[in-house]
Protein backbone atom coordinates (compact mmCIF):
# COMPACT_ATOMS: atom_id res chain seq x y z
CA UNK A 1 0.00 0.00 0.00
CA UNK A 2 1.18 3.63 -0.85
CA UNK A 3 1.26 6.13 2.09
CA UNK A 4 2.24 9.99 2.67
CA UNK A 5 2.86 11.08 5.70
CA UNK A 6 3.73 15.09 5.78
CA UNK A 7 4.76 16.72 9.01
CA UNK A 8 6.68 20.06 10.34
CA UNK A 9 3.65 22.00 10.10
CA UNK A 10 2.72 25.10 12.65
CA UNK A 11 2.79 28.53 13.11
CA UNK A 12 5.37 31.27 12.49
CA UNK A 13 5.55 35.12 12.40
CA UNK A 14 5.69 36.60 8.69
CA UNK A 15 9.32 36.13 7.66
CA UNK A 16 9.68 33.30 9.31
CA UNK A 17 10.67 29.44 8.21
CA UNK A 18 9.71 25.95 8.26
CA UNK A 19 10.45 22.59 6.68
CA UNK A 20 7.63 20.27 5.38
CA UNK A 21 8.77 16.62 5.47
CA UNK A 22 7.09 13.71 3.87
CA UNK A 23 7.93 10.30 4.50
CA UNK A 24 6.49 7.96 1.70
CA UNK A 25 6.08 3.93 2.00
CA UNK A 26 4.52 1.33 -0.13
CA UNK A 27 6.81 1.76 -3.30
CA UNK A 28 10.13 3.00 -4.32
CA UNK A 29 10.52 7.29 -4.26
CA UNK A 30 12.83 7.63 -6.62
CA UNK A 31 10.18 6.07 -9.71
CA UNK A 32 7.88 8.41 -9.13
CA UNK A 33 7.32 12.10 -9.60
CA UNK A 34 6.88 13.66 -6.14
CA UNK A 35 5.36 17.36 -5.06
CA UNK A 36 3.95 19.46 -2.79
CA UNK A 37 0.02 21.25 -3.09
CA UNK A 38 -1.50 23.74 -0.69
CA UNK A 39 -5.37 24.74 -0.11
CA UNK A 40 -6.17 27.60 1.29
CA UNK A 41 -9.96 28.40 2.38
CA UNK A 42 -12.41 28.75 -0.09
CA UNK A 43 -9.49 28.33 -2.61
CA UNK A 44 -8.76 25.63 -5.14
CA UNK A 45 -6.11 23.16 -4.40
CA UNK A 46 -2.53 24.49 -5.91
CA UNK A 47 0.44 22.96 -7.25
CA UNK A 48 3.50 24.35 -5.15
CA UNK A 49 6.54 22.43 -6.27
CA UNK A 50 7.23 19.21 -7.58
CA UNK A 51 10.78 17.45 -8.36
CA UNK A 52 10.40 14.72 -11.00
CA UNK A 53 12.51 11.67 -11.29
CA UNK A 54 15.29 13.29 -13.16
CA UNK A 55 16.06 15.46 -10.17
CA UNK A 56 13.94 18.49 -12.66
CA UNK A 57 12.05 20.66 -10.33
CA UNK A 58 9.23 23.26 -10.71
CA UNK A 59 7.61 25.82 -8.58
CA UNK A 60 4.60 27.93 -8.72
CA UNK A 61 5.71 31.84 -9.00
CA UNK A 62 4.34 32.89 -5.76
CA UNK A 63 7.27 30.70 -4.15
CA UNK A 64 10.29 31.03 -6.51
CA UNK A 65 13.15 32.04 -4.46
CA UNK A 66 11.42 31.44 -1.14
CA UNK A 67 10.67 27.54 -1.33
CA UNK A 68 12.51 24.62 -2.22
CA UNK A 69 11.98 20.96 -2.77
CA UNK A 70 14.26 18.31 -2.11
CA UNK A 71 13.99 14.84 -2.23
CA UNK A 72 16.30 12.02 -0.29
CA UNK A 73 15.96 8.48 -2.29
CA UNK A 74 17.62 7.00 0.45
CA UNK A 75 15.11 7.27 3.35
CA UNK A 76 12.06 7.46 0.56
CA UNK A 77 11.43 11.23 2.04
CA UNK A 78 10.30 14.86 0.16
CA UNK A 79 10.68 18.12 1.78
CA UNK A 80 9.69 21.46 1.60
CA UNK A 81 12.10 24.38 2.93
CA UNK A 82 10.04 27.55 3.27
CA UNK A 83 11.43 30.93 4.12
CA UNK A 84 10.47 34.21 3.96
CA UNK A 85 7.07 33.23 4.98
CA UNK A 86 3.98 35.44 3.84
CA UNK A 87 0.20 35.01 5.30
CA UNK A 88 -1.01 34.51 2.05
CA UNK A 89 1.37 31.00 2.44
CA UNK A 90 -1.49 29.91 4.84
CA UNK A 91 -3.10 26.44 4.26
CA UNK A 92 -2.99 23.08 4.90
CA UNK A 93 -0.05 21.68 2.32
CA UNK A 94 -0.11 18.13 0.54
CA UNK A 95 2.55 15.39 -0.32
CA UNK A 96 1.75 13.87 -3.78
CA UNK A 97 3.45 11.13 -5.91
CA UNK A 98 2.46 9.37 -9.20
CA UNK A 99 4.11 6.66 -11.54
CA UNK A 100 2.31 7.15 -14.39
CA UNK A 101 4.39 10.24 -15.71
CA UNK A 102 7.27 10.10 -13.34
CA UNK A 103 9.17 12.47 -15.79
CA UNK A 104 6.80 15.30 -15.29
CA UNK A 105 6.62 18.36 -13.07
CA UNK A 106 3.40 19.58 -13.87
CA UNK A 107 1.58 21.31 -10.98
CA UNK A 108 -1.79 20.53 -11.65
CA UNK A 109 -3.64 18.31 -9.10
CA UNK A 110 -5.76 16.01 -11.23
CA UNK A 111 -2.92 14.53 -12.49
CA UNK A 112 -1.43 13.11 -9.30
CA UNK A 113 -2.21 9.81 -7.93
CA UNK A 114 -1.61 9.37 -4.38
CA UNK A 115 -2.03 11.95 -1.29
CA UNK A 116 -0.99 12.64 2.22
CA UNK A 117 -3.74 13.72 5.02
CA UNK A 118 -2.03 17.41 4.75
CA UNK A 119 -0.12 19.33 7.20
CA UNK A 120 -1.32 23.30 8.44
CA UNK A 121 0.60 26.31 7.81
CA UNK A 122 -0.33 29.51 9.71
CA UNK A 123 1.87 32.42 9.18
CA UNK A 124 0.71 35.54 10.88
CA UNK A 125 1.54 39.11 10.63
Amino acid sequence: QVTLAESGGGSVQAGGSLRLSCAASGYRASTYRMGWFRQAPRKEREGVAAVNSEGRTSYVDSVKGRFTISRDNAKNTLYLQMNSLRPEDTAVYYCAADQQWPTSTILAAGTWTYWGQGTQVTVSS
